[in-house]
């Protein structure tokens, strides 16, 4: 049976871009269209030339891609051709073979936002995008407020997008602007539109999450005709964000009924990056991964409670929708007070670590984990720790290098500009085979500001380690979490410390102390040592 061709259209470098505290700059940019090429995307966005200068120097430096690029801009304004405006001229001066246009199709925008006539307003689009058309490129019709416009003025909307249509728009776009339609109203209006004489093969989808439905209404209006869909890598947009690209790839993929209907261009084996592609764009924006994002989160397939962990053993499938590498992720039985021996069982056998049921030493590891949380220790999320604390009760932890003492000092100065300025600075003596070697470190980084005395802990520790230091070198530090587990004089500190090699791999340790300088130092040792034993090094 032949497939309908389904086209997804990325909106990250645009849309993304909208989200608070996110501002790309150009090579960010660059990175991030040649990995959405590579994942098979067929069109990407890459910004408003002209609006900023990011956007436009993007353009400059745009990579070539197998994808459509496209220049994002609005219809002209009123009182002018389409030939003389400065704005629409600045999109085509991009040189993108694929032009998209934003237009108003909801009537109280058009009055009120624009402060133009109804049939003004239809007239700027009809001519915009016959321009384009002129120009020998493909044109897109994004139409802001269209949900909204038609269920206020049905007529209009339809006015406003037939225009753009038959002068010659590749895609018409339904836009859920403010992100409050739900799914079934998306259907049932997609249908009457194309009921109304648009094909849905000239119909795209572009929603926003604010009611956490975004996802749901762009399959909404597939399964009602459309052809299109737009979206953003992880979600990303304004307010809630837009609809998450990273979900709809993986369910229109492997979910039926739309993995036997559609062919998305993407091939079933790129799936396989795109949890890594999904944390670069986080790493980018240094931000810290969402856990429970669907397919690619870190806890999408973590099982805590032992009856679902025991069920896990026999058979994945009793708890996991897909095979979590599928999508290049991995299942995780945490590690806690719930655990059970099939969940500690099955996470050593993780590890390697073979140990055969009624072993003793489980008994042994189970009491010591109950034993640590009750002191505020959570190896829930602390895999990487808990690997260590079983590898020690099964006298598997070698010693590669011992901690003799370490200080860290914070000092605050003026600097030579009479400012104000935190330094760390931390000094750490350890022995490896026989040999004491001290190294100090301070916190300034390159910009000259102060990353604070953990950061100047884990330098100082990583600076000479002697024959493991090559081993060792690529270790970063991507979060750092702090919670007081107790309060009062009775408070407890316990840091988490979320770990990355130049593979990609990740883990998490963690320390607990009233002091939070040695909760942290606790945690870092425990990076190290993790690092060190995944990496085959000698003792």
């Amino acid at each position: 049976m032949s497939k309908d061709r389904l086209y997804l259209y990325d909106t990250t470098l645009r849309d993304g871009q909208q989200t608070q505290g996110v501002q790309f700059s150009t090579p960010e940019k660059v990175r991030i269209a040649e990995a959405l090429d590579a994942l098979g995307l067929d069109y990407i966005e890459g910004g408003w030339p002209g609006a900023n200068p990011t956007d436009s120097a993007f353009f400059d430096a745009a990579p070539a891609t197998r994808a459509k690029m496209t220049a994002f801009g609005m219809t002209k304004r009123a009182g002018r051709s389409a030939e003389n405006d400065d704005v629409l001229a600045a999109v085509l001066n991009a040189g993108t073979k694929t032009v998209c246009l934003v237009g108003k199709s909801h009537d109280f925008h058009v009055t009120e936002a624009l402060g133009i006539s109804l049939p003004e307003n239809v007239e700027n689009i009809r001519a915009s995008i016959a321009h384009i058309n002129a120009q020998g490129r493909e044109a897109l019709f994004d139409a802001e407020h269209f949900f909204d416009g038609y269920k206020a003025n049905p007529d209009y909307a339809l006015e406003c997008i037939h225009a753009a249509h038959q002068a010659g728009a590749r895609w018409v776009v339904l836009c859920d602007t403010n992100g409050g339609t739900l799914p079934a109203e998306i259907f049932a209006i997609a249908k009457e539109v194309i009921a109304s004489g648009i094909p849905g093969d000239h119909l795209g989808i572009h929603t926003h999450n604010d009611t956490e439905t975004a996802v749901a209404g762009s399959l909404a209006a597939v399964e009602a005709g459309v052809r299109q869909i737009q979206g953003t890598l992880n979600g990303l947009g304004e307010r809630c964000g837009n609809a998450n690209l990273t979900t709809l790839i993986a369910t229109l993929l492997l979910k039926e009924p739309y993995r036997s209907a559609f062919d998305t261009g993407i091939a079933e084996e790129k799936l396989a990056g795109l949890t890594r592609l999904s944390r670069m764009l986080d790493d980018i924006l240094n931000r810290v991964p969402q856990r429970q994002a669907p397919y690619v989160g870190a806890s999408a397939f973590a099982h805590k409670a032992g009856l679902h962990a025991s069920a896990i053993v026999k058979n994945p499938t009793t708890y996991e929708h897909i095979e979590p590498e599928t999508v290049g992720n991995a299942r995780i039985i945490p590690m806690s007070n719930q655990a059970g021996q099939s969940n500690l069982r099955k996470r050593l056998a993780d590890a390697g670590l073979q140990v055969e049921k009624g072993d003793p030493a489980l008994a042994r590891i189970l009491d010591t984990i109950k034993e640590r949380e009750d002191q505020g220790y959570s190896f829930d999320t602390a895999q990487a720790s808990f690997e260590l604390l079983a590898r020690r009760e099964l006298g598997l932890l070698p010693e590669f290098f011992e901690v003799k003492r370490y200080r860290v000092t914070v000092e605050r100065r003026k600097n030579k500009y009479n400012r104000m300025i935190s330094l760390s600075e931390a000094m750490v003596v350890v022995k490896v085979g026989g040999v004491k070697t001290l190294s100090v470190s301070e916190s300034m980084d390159e910009t000259g500001s102060d990353r604070g005395p953990v950061n100047a802990l884990s330098k100082a520790l990583a600076k000479d380690l002697g024959p493991y230091q090559n081993l060792i070198e690529d270790i970063r530090l991507v979060d750092f979490k702090v919670r007081i587990t107790q309060g009062g004089t009775e408070a407890v500190t316990r840091v988490i410390i979320d770990s990355e090699d130049s593979t990609g791999r990740r883990w998490s340790t963690v320390g607990v102390s009233p002091n939070i300088v040695d909760a942290s130092f606790e945690a870092l040792l425990d990076a190290v040592n993790w690092k060190l034993i995944h990496e085959g090094a000698k003792p």
